[in-house]
């Protein structure tokens, strides 16, 4: 038996290569959207590439190991002597002292005569291996602010991550309704279209047998030309969406399952939306940020206490007596600016207005959510009374069509009078069928708003 893992790598395969044999349903196709959206794809990459940044900066907690191999000639003097000193080789000759003894036995010693061999020393090969390491004991809080601020933003990023996978799921959700929307109003069409044949062929009779006016056949022959109009233009939608609905999938759908109700419904309250919304929470990371900056303004008020530890190995031949010659240091160093004329100082001040201002635009931004939402709530309310009394007129004009069409035939009502009722009835459908898409697209708002929730 295929693990859970399996199936679903076989599902999504199947997917891709449009072999499933069955149509799409709304939940398959937000499943395949999260895993195929390029823009989903793009942004989780940011967001995973923001993780290297926060390692990068603890990494500056760790310090620093360099390796360091010097390779020198030289016959300056000074040199010279650094490097006889350096590898540990340096001795009493080079300070000129056997011209000194030469000249003392001889009963002359020389105590002005620079000596030659210190001053014009022949060439001298140096091949120096150093090994340093230097790390920050402490700098006054500013790596581990640095490290929170990266931290923050890695958050910041995988929110971003979220909203666009939020939009996308919007986008296909409300895609779905829009399709279910359109294959319904093409359903009432096609029986006003069915009803528009009956009276056409309805006409052609009375008008054989006198009863009817040539006018009469026109103007049914006009409408149902009208009929056919609007259906060929929502089935040109439908493709429409298909193209979209394959765009947002990043594979090709040729068919879908579309819900069964054209009215999406949500259960989002306030409190979920003010819980859940992505950008109050990226406002809330946003503050943490600031929180960070203040820390990094305070950092240069204080001091800052390094060390460091050397090994290292001279000679005249590359990696020579490398154990004799082998050196070590280590040691500490403590910094601390005492006075730059207040910049420093009004640097923190700076900080503390900015995370002042930030704290002040979060609570702005709650406020400002909130009102959209009861906005978008108002709207949904509204819109949901503008669906019953269309649905309403719709059928009582439905009703009124029906009976001018009896009258019609027993030549009570004029094909004028017939056509103006059917064509208050296709009004009373693209009107509905507007206020449901509208009031869709604000249940999906809502839900997005919310971040998905309860969706």
């Amino acid at each position: 038996m295929a693990s859970p893992t399996q199936s679903l790598a076989l599902t999504l395969l199947l997917g891709a290569l449009n072999l499933s044999g069955s149509s799409l349903s709304l939940d398959e196709a937000i499943t395949l959207l999260k895993e195929q959206n390029l823009e989903i794809k793009a942004s989780s990459l940011e967001a995973k590439n923001a993780s290297n940044d926060v390692s990068l900066a603890q990494g500056y907690n760790f310090g620093s190991l360099d390796f360091t191999e010097n390779v020198v000639r030289s016959n300056d003097a000074g040199n010279v002597f650094g490097f006889k000193l350096s590898s540990r080789e340096a001795n009493f000759g080079d300070f000129g002292a056997q011209e000194f003894m030469n000249n003392f036995m001889a009963g002359s010693p020389d105590y002005v005569t620079p000596p030659n061999n210190l001053n014009y020393p022949g060439y001298q090969n140096y091949f120096q291996s150093k090994l340093t390491y230097m790390v920050p004991l402490y700098t006054g809080g500013k790596l581990s602010s640095y490290s929170k601020i990266a931290t923050e933003m890695e958050k910041i990023k995988q929110l971003d991550t979220a909203n666009v996978t939020a939009e996308k799921i919007y986008e296909t959700r409300k895609s779905y309704y829009d399709m279910a929307l359109l294959e319904h109003s093409i359903q009432k069409l096609k029986v006003i279209q069915k009803n528009i044949a009956t009276l056409e062929t309805t006409t052609e009779e009375m008008l054989k047998e006198g009863y009817a006016k040539k006018v009469d056949l026109l103007e049914v022959e006009a409408k149902k030309s009208n009929v056919d109009r609007m259906i060929a233009e929502m089935e040109g939608n439908k493709k429409l969406l298909y193209h979209y609905i394959s765009f947002l999938l990043n594979q090709n759908v040729s068919e879908i399952t579309v819900p069964t109700n054209d009215r999406a419904t949500s259960t989002v309250t306030e409190a979920d939306v003010i819980a859940n919304n992505n950008d109050l929470k990226k406002a809330a990371h946003g503050l943490e940020v600031r929180s960070s900056m203040v820390d990094v303004a305070y950092a240069p008020l204080l001091p800052t206490l390094g060390a460091f530890a050397e090994a290292s190995s001279a000679d005249n031949t590359f990696l020579g007596n490398f154990k004799d010659h082998a050196a070590y240091t280590v040691g500490a160093r403590l910094s601390w600016n005492l006075f730059n004329g207040g910049v420093d100082h009004y640097a923190l001040e700076k900080a503390r207005i900015d995370h002042l201002k930030t704290a002040t635009e979060v609570e702005l931004a709650k406020k400002g959510i909130a009102l959209q939402y009861d906005k978008t709530r108002t709207e949904i309310d509204t819109l949901d009374i503008q669906i019953t009394s269309l649905e309403k007129e719709l059928e009582f004009s439905t009703q009124i069509y029906q009976n001018y069409e009896g009258r019609y035939r027993e030549h009570l009502a004029s094909m004028s009078d017939l056509i103006i009722k059917q064509s208050e009835q296709i009004e009373k459908i693209i009107n509905l069928q507007m206020i449901k898409n509208k009031r869709n697209e604000r249940i999906f708002a809502l839900e997005k708003l919310s971040n998905g929730a309860k969706q």
